[in-house]
């Protein structure tokens, strides 16, 4: 009887001015329990002093070092697995790290003989900058497991992490891979199109990765606002043909998805300057706010909201546009109250 072969694994982390979080994630993939075929790091354009640090820690690790002009993360993923071959890919963003049996149990969920296998995704654990544990539980506790559906997939996000998965290649490069345009929202992008493709995923609720907030990564800068701009737009221009669609995932999902989003970040960045990441988020106020403006205009052409959500966005808009402190202390104090009582605007369903 012949043995089925294992299927290869590659792990590539994209790298970006990041030496001081490098060698714990690559210590973290060299110490796993079945060790990945293939690992590469992509150097997304970083300083001249940072790529110099990177090559002295990739040198004593022995870790293959590819590089590229800056192009974001999406970017550098796509970069790393066109220099490699396995048929699975793993990534790892430099400032987490992998838990021992990441690829262990990744490969262990995977559905056997399934000709349509897209992913395996496990849980996260989060941990603070320096990676110590703070929660044991991150993607079941905010988001819907496994994804059965386009519901699933835009109502909120998706908590699917590309280094909390393993991904088939052949679905990989079906889709084209990451789409560029993106610094933010990539990941449910292309979870997204890897599942309209008819590919399959699995989820478990063991942890796999850790998850470290970091508040100097992209997620806490303007980029990621942007970027989120753009995934609006794509997933609307997606929807829009067909009026059923329109009303279900335009109106019913990604309305109530973004609405608050938006319009809580351009009211911190006029009302909060406490910390770095918002005293960076203020200087952006003007294009912030506008973003809401921008979000009204896309709602209006792509669908018919309710008349309460048209009120929501309006007095939204209202209270931000004047850009003033002072006028939104009163609007700031009644929304806590009635996020308290539990009469706050909040998501359909």
């Amino acid at each position: 009887m012949t043995e089925t072969r294992r299927q290869t694994v590659a792990v590539i982390i994209p790298f970006y001015n990041g030496s001081r979080y490098i060698e714990r994630a690559i210590k973290s993939v060299q110490a796993q329990t079945i060790p990945a075929d293939e690992f590469l790091i992509i150097d997304d354009g970083s300083t001249s002093d940072e790529a110099e640090r990177l090559a002295t820690i990739a040198l004593a690790y022995g870790v293959r070092v590819g590089r590229q002009e800056n192009g974001g993360q999406g970017s550098a993923r796509n970069h790393g697995v066109s220099l490699t071959q396995s048929d699975l890919i793993c990534f790892l963003d430099q400032d987490d790290f992998f838990l021992k049996n990441h690829i262990e149990l990744l490969l262990r969920h995977i559905p056997e003989r399934d000709p349509h296998f897209g992913w395996a995704y496990g849980e996260l654990m989060e941990g603070d900058e320096e990676g110590h544990i703070v929660a044991t539980s991150i993607a079941s506790r905010y988001s819907k497991h496994p994804k059965r559906s386009i519901e699933d997939l835009l109502e909120r996000d998706m908590h699917i992490l590309p280094s909390a998965s393993i991904i088939s290649r052949e679905a990989f490069e079906a889709v084209g891979g990451f789409d560029c345009q993106f610094m933010g929202y990539e990941d449910d992008d292309l979870f997204l199109r890897i599942f309209r493709a008819g590919y399959t995923s699995t989820f478990f609720d063991t942890p796999v990765t850790v998850w470290c907030i970091n508040k100097n990564s992209t997620s806490y800068s303007i980029r990621m606002s942007r970027s989120r701009m753009l995934y609006i737009h794509k997933l609307c221009a997606l929807f829009a043909a067909d009026p059923e669609q329109r009303s279900v995932y335009i109106r019913d999902l990604i309305f109530p998805r973004f609405c608050n989003l938006i319009a809580g970040e351009a009211f911190k960045s006029i009302y909060f300057a406490r910390y770095p990441h918002e005293i960076r988020m203020a200087q952006h106020r003007d294009e912030l706010v506008g973003m809401l403006d921008e979000f009204a205009g896309i709602m209006g052409q792509n669908t018919r909201l309710r008349i309460e959500e048209r009120a929501r966005l309006k007095l939204f808009r209202l209270c931000l546009r004047p850009q003033s402190r002072r006028l939104l202390v009163v609007p700031y104090f009644f929304a806590r109250v009635l996020r308290r009582l539990g009469l706050g605007f909040g998501r359909r369903g």
